[in-house]
Order: structure tokens, then sequence, then C-alpha cells
């Protein structure tokens, strides 16, 4: 089993989500994050005052898929979260060594 965790631009999100319904994934968590890499932040003008904004907003999913899974979620991801600018996001996978469904015991890939 494996981890899948995107960081992307906010207002792809429902792109990611369609896709990866598409391919078969059941469920996946979001969390609001702020990042800062080569976009390097922005200046932004607040009643007069300019001030700069170097962690911008981005949001994190998390995606836990069984291992033949694992491609077709990062392809669905990369192609869907795709602008062609600066601050597209990263796809990072890590593995996963146990899994418990809290409310039924299931374990593992059943549990997925």
């Amino acid at each position: 089993m494996k981890l899948v965790m995107a960081v992307i631009k906010p207002f792809k999100l429902d792109e990611i989500r369609e896709a990866l319904m598409a391919i078969g994934v059941q469920g996946l968590t979001v969390t609001e994050v702020k990042g800062f890499g080569r976009q390097k932040g922005h200046t932004e003008i607040y009643r007069g005052a300019e001030y700069a904004v170097s962690f911008l907003p981005k949001l994190k999913i998390e995606v836990a898929v069984k291992n033949e899974l694992v491609d077709r979620v990062v392809e669905a991801i990369s192609t869907a979260a795709k602008t062609g600018q600066i601050g597209d996001g990263k796809i990072f996978v890590l593995d996963v060594t146990q899994v418990v469904r809290i409310r039924t015991g299931e374990l593992n890939e059943d549990a997925l």
C-alpha cells in the first residue's frame, strides 16, 4: 500500500477529485496548507501598505491506495493539476505499513 500526497493549487481541487473518482479512488483527505518554493511569494497592497506574502496558499491531498493503483493515481493527479505555470505543486509517494478502519477493525487493503 502507498500514500500518495500531492501539494496543489487550490483551484485545481475539483478537477483532481473528479480524475481520481474516474479511476476508482473512493476517498481522499484535503488539508489547507501554505508553502514556499520557486514561486518566492508575491507582494500585496492592503490599506495602502505594500507587504510581501512569502507563503502561498496550497492544498495537500492525501490518498491511500493499493500498490497496483499508484501509477494511475499519480498520472491522474499530475494531469489534472498541471497548468504549465510555476507553482503547480509536487506529488510524493510513501510506503504505508498498516491501515486500520476504526469502525470495523478491518486491516490493511480491506480497510481502504
